[in-house]
């Protein structure tokens, strides 16, 4: 149901001509289709982006020490991470490795996207 509100939360700040950026986990084909609708319907441009950690004791490392400042929120295990259901992208989409990228590298490399798109649509 929470993924259902986004969309449309987005949807309407899409057709007010405003961007948006989701960051969530979206492991299985389905959530990334409905973000790619969203955008498709509100006559939108999209940069999906997957980011990944591909060393993965620091991947590990990332999870077991994480802290939220949500009360009440139970972060996920290392087990619940590496055992979640995960289905490959099947489309061209940006990849971006936390572990070889610095997080301004990745913000600069996601924003040329975000531009690049932004041209085409024009």
């Amino acid at each position: 149901m929470g993924y259902a509100v986004a969309y449309e939360l987005a949807r309407e700040q899409l057709q007010l001509d405003l961007d948006v950026i989701v960051e969530c986990v979206n492991p299985i084909t389905l959530t990334r289709d409905s973000w790619l609708r969203t955008a498709d319907e509100a006559g939108a441009g999209i940069v999906e982006v997957e980011v990944v950690c591909s060393d993965e004791s620091e991947h590990r490392r990332r999870v077991e020490t994480r802290t939220s400042d949500v009360e009440g929120l139970l972060l996920p295990t290392w087990a619940a991470v590496v055992g979640r259901v995960y289905e490959p992208w099947s489309r061209e989409h940006l990849v971006v490795d936390s572990a070889r990228m610095t997080a301004s590298n990745a913000a600069q490399l996601i924003m040329s996207k975000i531009t690049s798109v932004r041209t085409e649509s024009s």
